[in-house]
């Protein structure tokens, strides 16, 4: 029962690099530096409204596996400024170490941030997904928002877009240009994270937050799990049912790694110190 390795050294001297950011706990090496939706909103915003470019993130099991996978992925974390708990495991592993994380999803995150950038008179980008989710979302958010909240622009790339192509740079200059503030971005993982990261990269002063299927929730595109499930940590249940084929591989993955974190290194741990 052995996830996918990666060397626990390099592991651990990319997270040092994360950022200055408070680390309020660590899962499986990385840093988990927001505890909640509120002090997201609060932080985020802050850094958005000071105009600070960064990347903020949310650690799931699946960017467990990637993390442990692939060193591209671990470049896009190392240059994350915010990181929150995303995903009922992953909460309850950092909660062992700060009893206030709390599971914070992109998914959670899109709809009080987007109010706080415009009661913070904030512009957002919104990137990703498909051209009808993005018009679909912008127009409830600005409803939400009642009319306050200003959108600098919207783009859905084309299918098979490369984060790390001069395409990639270009759609980031266009966003630079847009006099956004914040931009929200819905690739999924890892291309948005890999995008953020090229952004922090270039010192674009814009704050990346990768947010998922979020954008689809919120249009109608995606149903989410109802809110019993979510709250007793059973969303991922509800995705594997709408999706076996395509999820079905993933979710073994993460419960392997997610054993091994829980079972196996605590026991080798005890075992070496034993030993010692």
């Amino acid at each position: 029962m052995r996830p996918p390795a990666v060397a626990q050294a390099d592991s651990t001297s990319l997270v040092r690099s994360t950022s200055n950011q408070l680390q309020l706990a660590r899962v499986d090496g990385w840093p988990i530096t927001l505890a909640n939706l509120d002090d997201a909103v609060i932080a985020i915003a802050g850094a958005a409204e000071r105009g600070d470019g960064f990347s903020a993130v949310t650690l799931n099991l699946d960017h467990l596996v990637k993390l442990r996978s692939s060193s591209s992925f671990r470049w896009a974390y190392a240059n994350a400024r915010f990181v929150t708990a995303d995903g009922a495991p992953v909460a309850r592993l950092a909660r062992r170490q700060c009893h206030r994380i709390e599971r914070t999803t992109g998914a959670d995150l899109v709809v009080p941030l987007a109010m706080e950038a415009a009661r913070r008179g904030l512009p957002i980008f919104i990137f990703g997904t498909s051209a009808a989710v993005l018009g679909k979302a912008a127009r409830d958010l600005a409803e939400r928002s009642e009319g306050a909240l200003a959108i600098a622009g919207t783009e859905a790339p084309p299918q098979g877009f490369d984060p790390t192509s001069a395409e990639a740079d270009a759609a980031l200059d266009r966003i630079a240009a847009s006099g956004a503030k914040l931009c929200f971005l819905a690739l999924g993982a890892p291309k948005q994270e890999l995008l953020a990261a090229r952004a922090v990269g270039r010192g674009i002063k814009v704050g990346f937050v990768s947010v998922g299927a979020a954008l689809d929730f919120i249009a109608g595109a995606q149903i989410r799990a109802p809110e019993t499930l979510r709250d007793n940590g059973l969303e991922w249940l509800w995705r594997l049912a709408a999706n076996p084929r395509r999820l079905a591989m993933r979710y073994a993955q993460c419960a392997l790694l997610l054993a091994y974190i829980t079972l196996i290194a605590p026991l080798r741990q005890r075992l070496g110190a034993g030993g010692s």
